[in-house]
């Protein structure tokens, strides 16, 4: 059997009995870093000494298929650094092929940096989405906010600390400096601080710089008023700009509640009534083929 194990993402004491327990009797551990695995077993004070096997992002898709094979005849506990394994963290390919192969994977449910921090921001939780770490590269982490910014649910995402004021004004540019967000810093730890406010005030407050390890929550988009004309062309902007037809009729259906399906209509109509070059009804036709 495969054990996903979360461990503690800061304070020690939230080991569960049941996580100290399976370390114990466990034969072999696949650790994302064997040197910080060592350690917790020994703040633990777990004496027993597993076989510890490192698993980390450049050798998961090598070594997974060795350690399914191991979990066909004996556990094989999966541990990252802090929190839930497989969750911005390796372990996602090893159930996938135990899935594939037969093998029994469960978990031992504890901390998660994701679920702490949207519980204690203050922002709604009854629909969430998780977006793990914006890209590093501004131009892609700029792509990727756009994309996003029509999203009505909660948004949870990692970030690094010399990449939060960055990040932090480009939600601010993209999101709108009014929309309200959380930084959540060293969740469960001595210096833990929930810092809530607006996407402005979070981004001018973090230009001077913040240390720890961050999780951002972001509030949802509001669903904007807008009439099926005002739609249409804020999806023939985002087409202009390169977005697919596709994409950008669902995200402005999301944003204000018109039928995407009759926005794409539309969309597709206003651009055979209107002829270019080499496009014309039959280059529309194509695109609604390929969708």
């Amino acid at each position: 059997m495969i054990l996903l194990a979360a461990t503690p993402i800061g304070n020690l004491g939230d080991a569960s009995p049941r996580l100290r327990e399976t370390l114990e009797r466990a034969t072999v551990v696949a650790a994302e870093d064997t040197r910080r695995t060592a350690q917790l077993l020994r703040l633990l004070g777990i004496e027993h000494r597993p076989e510890l096997v490192a698993l980390h992002d450049h050798n998961e898709h090598e070594r997974a298929a060795s350690l399914v094979e191991r979990a066909a005849d004996e556990d094989v506990v999966l541990v990252s650094d802090a929190g839930m394994p497989t969750v911005s963290d390796p372990g996602f390919r090893v159930v996938q092929l135990a899935a594939e192969s037969g093998v029994e994977v469960s978990a031992i449910p504890g901390p998660s940096a994701v679920i702490t921090a949207l519980a204690v921001a203050g922002l709604p939780t009854d629909r969430f989405a998780f977006e793990g770490f914006l890209p590093r590269r501004a131009g892609e982490r700029s792509r990727a906010l756009e994309q996003l910014s029509t999203e009505r649910r909660t948004l949870v995402l990692f970030e690094s600390p010399t990449r939060l004021a960055a990040a932090l004004n480009d939600l601010a540019r993209i999101f709108g400096e009014d929309r309200p967000a959380a930084v959540c810093r060293e969740l469960t730890k001595l210096h833990e601080e929930v810092r809530r406010g607006t996407l402005g005030e979070l981004a001018a407050w973090a230009a001077e710089g913040v240390r720890g390890e961050i999780v951002l929550v972001v509030g949802g988009a509001p669903q904007l008023e807008a009439s099926p004309e005002t739609a249409l062309a804020e999806v023939q902007r985002r087409v202009a700009d390169g977005e697919r037809l596709k994409d950008a009729t669902r995200a402005v259906a999301g944003a204000t509640g018109i039928s995407a399906r009759e926005l794409y209509a539309a969309a597709l109509a206003a651009r055979a009534s209107k002829p270019t070059a080499g496009r014309g009804i039959a280059g529309a036709r194509s695109e609604e083929d390929d969708a």
